[in-house]
């Protein structure tokens, strides 16, 4: 019998908008969406994942490596097949069939990371709709590497908010985020010096804003490590996020730990 039922709030993104012109190929992030849902499963709970569109995720080509595995070609195997015939990876919903349905059933939520979320998942209005409730209800809610960018969505204004970050106006942005739910909390994201690697060496090309100052702008408390890509979680309230993809074990860790002390 199932410990409860954790809603998973995935990205039907595929592209991202570069500085420099044209666009940006990114998806969710294999290691990031798989290895904390099967912890999930392991530890007692179900899922459903539910996306804007209601289509399943494209996972991100960058992110089927072994890097991401600690070399471990079995671990990896054992994403990919999670991610591809898992039977709730394939029973996708749509956020606001979802919603409409009642939330109250769920136990908690989680904003796997990929570059994807920066699309379109940090400015649903279903999205924010889901993050209110859990916030109000005081129910865990976990999102690794870009995934803490999804909890931008519960801004009154979150599409004017994405807006003003890709035109550079942090004055603006500020002013839009003014009432944001997890304004003060502490919490992590994709680093600077992370991001920096990304574009330099991964899409050769610049972004428009990066994502601890999206995050600072609306009024979180950014913390992230000074070496980067070394697993760092940082735990505020009901709040769970996670810094990069090497944080995939300690971040499942810690909801886990979170949903079974409400349960």
């Amino acid at each position: 019998m199932s410990k409860g039922t954790i809603l998973v709030v995935g990205s039907n993104a595929t592209q991202l908008e570069a500085k420099s012109g044209g666009t940006i190929t990114i998806g969710q992030f294999l290691n990031e969406t798989a290895v904390p849902l099967m912890a999930i499963e392991a530890a007692g709970y179900d899922f459903v994942l539910a996306t804007p569109t209601g289509d399943k995720p494209h996972v991100d080509k960058d992110s089927d490596a072994l890097l991401y595995f600690a070399n471990d070609d079995a671990a990896r195997t054992r994403a990919r097949d999670f991610f591809n015939n898992a039977p709730a990876m394939n029973a996708v919903r749509s956020l606001r069939s979802v919603i409409d349905e009642g939330l109250d059933r769920y136990a908690g939520v989680f904003f796997p990371g990929g570059h994807a979320p920066v699309v379109d998942v940090m400015q649903d209005p279903d999205a924010g709709e889901v993050l209110r409730h859990f916030h109000a209800h005081n129910k865990p809610t976990a999102a690794i590497c870009h995934g803490p960018m999804g909890i931008l969505a519960a801004l009154d204004k979150a599409r004017e908010f994405r807006a003003a970050l890709i035109a550079g106006d942090q004055a603006k942005a500020r002013d839009l985020a003014k009432g944001w739910p997890y304004a003060g909390y502490r919490m992590t994201v994709f680093s600077r010096g992370e991001e920096e690697f990304a574009e330099d060496n991964v899409f050769k090309a610049k972004l428009f804003f990066n994502m601890p100052d999206a995050l600072e702008a609306a009024g979180g408390k950014v913390i992230t490590t000074a070496e980067n890509f070394t697993s760092h979680v940082v735990v505020d309230r009901e709040l769970i996020t996670a810094q990069n993809p090497m944080s995939d074990h300690e971040l499942a860790a810690n909801f886990i730990a979170a949903l079974d002390k409400r349960a």
